[in-house]
């Protein structure tokens, strides 16, 4: 994690006892799938109480909003992102987005039950989204989110290769990306990948070790997520302009 401004958002938002969980890049180096990031995401419990939480976080911070919409709960609601800059010396120049819906994932109560929780050195600790989540969340229309999505999976392969559970064995066939490590998932684990058919019928091409073929169900599986999240975004992004014109 990028050090210092990072954490001291998130101390911060800790002591004003917001209920939040760290995503996007941030996330992504946590995981191991570096990505160089001076911004920070969260997605939040969107209440009144966690609210009034958060807006005190953001007056500590002297954060200012730099886009629209803002920061009311029936924005967030809907699924808008409100954006802000920090002021305050020791954090001048930081970028935070916060959103309480991310577009194919569960509510914020589901994501903040399967959350890490990763103790500090310096201590204390911090909420991040799980693995899971995180990835599903990056199944977005930017290409950049496709290759950090990659990246969060072959890590986590090889981070967990020698001591997998099954859990770990059917997530991997579910959502890896990677042609040639597709394949011998699915030699290695035959039944696993016979038991993910039915979620995922690409893996008979996998199964069959048919290359050219498991390489356009791929990009079409990939194109059938970034069309939805064009679908999703766009009357969200009607709705942005609007305001941004009546502004």
């Amino acid at each position: 994690m990028t050090p210092n401004p990072i954490l001291k958002v998130l101390f911060t938002f800790r002591k004003r006892r917001v209920k939040c969980l760290l995503i996007g890049g941030q996330a992504c180096i946590i995981y191991g799938a570096a990505e160089f990031s001076r911004d920070s995401d969260f997605v939040i419990l969107s209440n009144a109480k966690n609210l009034k939480c958060l807006q005190r976080a953001l007056e500590d911070l002297g954060a200012e909003l730099i886009y629209v919409p803002p920061l009311e709960m029936r924005y967030l609601k809907k699924g808008h992102a409100c954006h802000f800059r920090c002021n305050r010396e020791d954090v001048k120049g930081l970028r935070i987005d916060i959103i309480s819906k991310l577009r194919g994932c569960d509510s914020f109560a589901e994501l903040w039950r399967r959350k890490n929780t990763i103790s500090l050195k310096s201590g204390g600790s911090i909420d991040v989204i799980g693995i899971k989540d995180l990835v599903q969340s990056k199944k977005t229309q930017r290409d950049k989110d496709w290759l950090m999505l990659k990246r969060l999976i072959d890590n986590d392969i090889i981070m967990h290769k020698y001591k997998a559970t099954k859990g770990h064995i059917l997530w991997w066939l579910q959502e890896c990306r990677d042609v040639n490590l597709l394949i011998e998932l699915t030699k290695k684990y035959p039944l696993a990948a016979k038991e993910c058919i039915a979620r995922r019928p690409l893996l008979k091409s996998a199964i069959a070790s048919k290359v050219k073929k498991l390489n356009k169900e791929l990009r079409d599986e990939e194109e059938l997520e970034r069309q939805k999240d064009k679908d999703y975004w766009a009357p969200l992004r009607k709705e942005l302009e609007d305001l941004r014109h009546n502004r």
